[in-house]
């Protein structure tokens, strides 16, 4: 890092507290580059570190506390006192190679702030600060100390003291999962405990009144904030108490009832950043790159092994009932699985059935076909204590011949991708890493979508502990020494690692379209999304599986998607994800016009811009795609119908575009008439301004093709 000693923008002050005669507060004060935002630090009369951050001079994030308590180590939090700080800026641009803009500016002022206990044993404290004009980061450093080799962190002690009884999008703070759905109220209406033991997830545990991040909020101003956390690197995920008396949220840290602390590391180490993007617009929220840029650079180097793709697949047949993931095999008396010759017939993950997902995804512009259910152990795999053991990563079932299916798909110029649900088992599947990564890159196969169903083997570690998170790191760093791609489901949140390891192609961390099949509230409400662009989206990709033509639903009687036709192609431009699932049966496809929408559509993107939208509400969102000088726009709304004026100026000056539309019809509403849609034709430039009707649950999706 190039670092530049500043003088106009950092002022150290020294000055006495009011009321308190002989005690000093010391502050450094820092501005990001164009002034927007300014962060105070400092220490307080106790000598307990803090920070308060104000934006274009009005005040964000009041002065609020910083600090740690340790197992066997007195508390480092107060008595501390000001050894050293250095002042730095940084201004480089970098290139996504893939994601949803092609260059990157990260411009930043910081500073690094050396602390000192006063007393015995004089442990040092070092904090990292960074202002950006889309918000602010801080982080902490354990450097190395006299005495000790390491640290046990029992909680984390960052404040969030909020200025108002901000308007808030949250989930609860569950340890295991996200998905949950979103709620929207005042922080000091917050009651996380109340979404305890929901039915319908496989693992839950909500221990405290905390919320889950990105958590965004919105001020009666207008302001828009979003706190969430980057670079999470052996360290437990980061949940946010709320104290909805005093409307502060201080960090609580993901356990495990194994051991009596949350992190365990030798020194030195220093922790994830704590972030919070601040906004004027919900839509600038969406166009921060603030995570990915706390990040280090990429550390893989070429990645074009990977290639951004449409998929289908085997998979939304199995949550609709007409299929299963296993086969139907018995274990013998050494645990080994055995084919009595008694499958039950319903196997999805078949040779033939899988040649016929390769067969559409090839007419259709679609390069990838995932297959659920292709390996050993799926008649165990759920509800039992004991899962050890019960997958095996390279062994078909007898009625999948993979080596033939992987070459198949060569000849069509359509790769499988690999599946690897682990059971909630991650030391049975370490084991197999190696084996199994080795597998696909010599099939060719270079990617793979993960899982972790239910309650973490052993009993006591949780999805987002740091175990566990370390267990994701292994997974991903492997797979890159083979070419292999990660799609994660039931995952730690994203935080921005896609920059480092551009591997890390997309993950799931929410509640997704499967909801839709089975939930008892009756699916995903309408205003689901709208949320989730201005929320979980703020994270990183998406593995979302848009995509449903049968939105009925009819071989699910009594669920129903939430959503208008035109709003499920929509989610391709809004919802962000290098990999975008066709998800629905093939033939729910055939003879549908607008299916045309998903062979054009991009997923691989030269530049993003949010037109317009509201939390909860509605967005509005154009993409151009990479190479090609296509642009695709994406609107969805909530349950209320609206009028949308889409301004074109975001395209190039003199080019005609051909553009196809795709919006809802007269009648279209997301439960009486949910596939009332109208293609239309015609010619638009940058000069275009046209009005839009969005049905109750509505969207629309426009191609613009160059003429």
């Amino acid at each position: 890092m190039n670092q530049t000693f500043l003088t106009g923008f950092f002022t150290l002050l020294l000055f006495a507290l009011s009321g308190c005669q002989d005690a000093l507060e010391e502050t450094l004060t820092l501005n990001s580059p164009q002034q927007t935002h300014r962060i105070d630090v400092y220490l307080d009369a106790g000598g307990r570190p803090g920070y308060r951050v104000l934006r274009k001079g009005n005040s964000v994030i009041d002065s609020s506390g910083l600090g740690f308590e340790f197992k066997n180590q007195p508390t480092l939090m107060n008595g501390m006192r000001w050894v050293e700080s250095e002042l730095f800026s940084e201004d480089e641009t970098w290139e996504m190679p893939w994601g949803e803009q092609r260059e990157v500016r990260n411009h930043y002022n910081g500073a690094r702030i050396v602390l000192e206990e006063q007393e015995a044993p004089g442990r040092q404290l070092v904090l990292y600060f960074r202002a950006y004009e889309d918000g602010i980061a801080f982080r902490y450093e354990f450097p190395e100390q006299e005495g000790t080799d390491s640290l046990l962190i029992t909680a984390e002690k960052t404040e969030f003291r909020l200025t108002g009884d901000h308007m808030t999008w949250w989930i609860p703070g569950d340890w295991d999962i996200y998905e949950h759905l979103y709620n929207t109220t005042r922080v000091s209406e917050i009651d996380a405990l109340s979404k305890q033991d929901h039915p319908n997830l496989a693992s839950t545990y909500i221990p405290e009144n905390a919320v889950n991040t990105p958590v965004t909020m919105r001020s009666d101003e207008g302001l828009h904030l979003s706190f969430h956390e980057a670079d999470l690197t052996d360290y437990a995920g980061m949940t946010l108490k709320v104290d909805p008396d005093n409307l502060t949220l201080t960090s609580a840290l993901v356990g495990s009832d194994r051991l009596d602390y949350k992190v365990g590391r030798a020194l030195p180490f220093h922790t994830p950043w704590r972030t919070v993007q601040i906004a004027d617009s919900a839509g600038d929220l969406i166009e921060s790159r603030l995570i990915e840029n706390l990040n280090e650079p990429n550390k893989l180097g070429d990645v074009s092994w990977f290639t951004p793709m449409k998929y289908v697949g085997i998979w939304w047949e199995m949550h609709l009932g007409i299929a299963t993931w296993d086969y139907g095999m018995t274990l013998d008396e050494q645990d080994r699985w055995v084919d009595t010759g008694k499958a039950h017939g319903k196997h999805g993950a078949t040779t033939e059935n899988t040649r016929r997902y390769i067969d559409f995804a090839a007419a259709n512009n679609i390069k990838g076909v995932l297959v659920e259910g292709w390996n050993t152990g799926w008649e165990r795999w759920i509800g039992f204590e004991d899962r050890e053991g019960v997958f095996d990563f390279v062994t078909p079932y007898p009625d999948y011949n993979i080596e033939a299916l992987a070459a198949y798909g060569r000849e069509k110029g359509v790769e499988i991708i690999m599946h690897h649900e682990t059971s909630a088992a991650p030391r049975t599947y370490e084991q197999q890493l190696d084996t199994a990564f080795a597998l696909m890159k010599d099939l060719g196969i270079h990617s793979v979508k993960t899982g972790y169903v239910g309650k973490i083997i052993p009993k006591g570690e949780y999805h987002h502990g740091q175990w566990m998170v370390k267990h994701y790191r292994n997974v991903l760093e492997t797979a890159a020494k083979y070419n292999v791609a990660i799609n994660a489901h039931e995952p730690i949140k994203a935080t921005g690692l896609r920059r480092t390891y551009p591997n890390a192609i997309s993950r799931e961390g929410l509640r997704g379209q499967e909801f839709n099949a089975w939930s008892v509230e009756g699916g995903n409400p309408p205003e689901h999304l709208p949320i989730v662009a201005f929320t979980r989206m703020l994270a990183g990709p998406i593995d979302f599986t848009p995509g449903i033509f049968d939105i009925g639903l009819k071989q699910k009687p009594g669920s129903q998607i939430n959503t208008t036709l035109a709003q499920q192609l929509a989610l391709y431009v809004v919802i962000y994800s290098p990999i975008q699932m066709a998800c629905d049966l093939p033939e729910n496809y055939e003879g549908q016009p607008a299916f045309e929408f998903i062979r054009d559509v991009g997923v691989d993107w030269e530049q993003s811009k949010v037109l317009s939208g509201e939390v909860g509400d509605f967005v509005a969102i154009t993409r151009e795609e990479r190479g090609t000088g296509n642009w695709f726009v994406g609107a969805i709304t909530d349950e209320n119908p609206r009028d949308l004026e889409i301004d074109f100026s975001f395209l190039p000056e003199g080019v005609r575009f051909q553009a196809n539309v795709y919006q809802d019809g007269p009648g279209a509403h997301y439960q009486k008439n949910p596939t009332d849609i109208e293609i239309q034709k015609t010619t638009i430039d940058r000069n275009s301004k046209i009005n839009y009707r969005l049905a109750a649950g509505g969207g629309l999706a426009i191609s613009l093709i160059p003429e």
